[in-house]
């Protein structure tokens, strides 16, 4: 038996995220790297806030002032320097959690796909009738490696060993230590003010106090994860790649399976917070930004790259369309291939087929833009709107230089360059007036022939 959730003592988490992650070969803080469009910190984050924990603490080290940007004021920055291994972060945390009675989850930062669901399991057994001093999180990979281990029996820890200092018997058991630990602040802090270092590294082991815990007759429990790939951490280029892939195969599967079709799945690519509706084609090579929600009965072409836009009802793009921040297509619109949009409005039913670029735009219901089109937005200096109404035509290879309106039902013609607005039911041409010179090509061709031939011949 567990207490109810509603009665449990408040809750803060940890997360270690003071490692120099010397492996990524990068200068960007190692669990700043992106999963999917978001910071790998993001995500842990994500799952633990389904918590709601009173308090959150980041432990830093190397890249300091990188997490104290990215966490804002979501987050408190415990400084770990220099760094002597878990037991020693987690210790960073005490200062700032001085006073806080309640339970601590510890986390890492570069472990970013946790979930809430196990991160509850972690607490729940906490407040099991037993009591336990502490509660690890363990995993069964296929190959054990240089994880530590966790030796227990029937869900109770027997013993908590590294790899390092595990004898051959202790090492022949599958069942690792994730590095994951829930335990109350008093039983947590007071027991790492009791763990050495005398250990091959010669650092201070967080799984140590579980030892001391059970040294003292204390219960302590483990909670086994039914899916190693959760726990699974990220130190080099190659692990951050293996972790994209493996969200993005699961992302797929969810899209497909709420309803939208992925004509060829491992080629779409989604972000973290892509929403997909019901009766959506999806063709080959579509790369998904931030921020992009698709409703129901949208086809998306090959090779279409959507950021920051909505997709309304029936809305058809691409082949090869690009919609960046600001793109709204509303119901039944449609741009063809290699239609650029930005910070524009596309009406209910209104089309840009080919070759256009609509930037600080707003195009009405039923208008149709040829192609080759622009929106001339930007003077070097300002940016500036363009306003297309209703059931408006505009030729091929019009530029339209704003600000600029052209009103309901308009025309313009093919090759205008449209710098004063155009009131509505209205034809604007704007070209200049063509001049004929009759056989002046003929006597060029003959001049630069006989050219040629005399160049030749020297």
């Amino acid at each position: 038996m567990t207490e109810p959730e509603q009665s449990r003592p408040p809750l803060a988490v940890v997360i270690l995220a003071a490692g120099k992650g010397t492996r990524m070969k990068s200068d960007l803080h190692k669990v700043l790297h992106p999963i999917a469009g978001r910071p790998m910190i993001e995500h842990l984050m994500a799952s633990a806030a389904g918590l709601s924990p009173e308090r959150t603490v980041v432990v830093a080290g190397h890249g300091r002032e990188q997490l104290e940007a990215a966490m804002a004021d979501r987050a408190t920055i415990a400084l770990q320097e220099p760094q002597l291994g878990t037991g020693h972060a987690v210790q960073q945390a005490e200062e700032t959690l001085a006073g806080f009675d309640g339970d601590v989850l510890v986390l890492y930062g570069d472990v970013p796909f946790v979930s809430t669901r196990t991160m509850r399991a972690m607490i729940e057994r906490l407040h099991a009738t037993d009591e336990p001093g502490a509660v690890v999180l363990a995993f069964e990979p296929d190959d054990p490696l240089q994880y530590g281990r966790v030796i227990a029996m029937q869900g109770r820890i027997l013993k908590m060993v590294e790899h390092k200092d595990a004898t051959e018997e202790e090492r022949a058991s599958r069942l690792c230590n994730s590095g994951l630990l829930a335990a109350r602040a008093q039983d947590l802090f007071a027991l790492l003010a009791r763990v050495g270092n005398d250990n091959a590294q010669g650092e201070y082991y967080l799984p140590d106090i579980v030892n001391l815990a059970i040294g003292d007759g204390r219960t302590c429990a483990v909670v086994v994860t039914d899916d190693p790939d959760e726990v699974a951490g990220i130190n080099s280029r190659a692990e951050l790649a293996a972790a994209e892939a493996r969200w993005q195969e699961d992302r797929r599967e969810r899209a497909m399976s709420e309803g939208a079709t992925l004509v060829a799945p491992e080629t779409v690519w989604f972000s973290w917070d892509t929403q997909i509706g019901r009766d959506v084609t999806i063709e080959p090579n579509v790369f998904f930004g931030p921020d992009v929600s698709v409703a129901d009965g949208v086809t998306i072409r090959a090779f279409c790259h959507v950021e920051g836009a909505r997709l309304e009802a029936g809305v058809e793009i691409g082949p090869y369309a690009r919609l960046r921040p600001g793109s709204i297509l509303e119901e039944k619109s449609k741009v063809g291939n290699f239609v650029e949009m930005k910070k524009t409005v596309l009406g209910p039913g209104a089309k840009a087929n080919h070759l256009t670029y609509l930037g600080d735009a707003e195009v009405g219901a039923g208008a149709n833009v040829g192609a080759g089109t622009i929106t001339c937005n930007y003077d070097g200096y300002f940016k500036h709107k363009t306003q297309i109404g209703e059931r408006a035509f505009i030729g091929s290879n019009s530029a339209l230089i704003a600000p600029v309106r052209i009103g309901a039902d308009a025309i313009v013609a093919a090759g205008s360059a449209v710098s004063r607005d155009v009131a509505a039911g209205e034809l604007r041409l704007v070209r200049a007036e063509q001049l004929v010179k009759p056989g002046w090509a003929d006597r060029f061709h003959d001049a630069m022939k006989k050219k040629k031939k005399a160049e030749k011949k020297a």
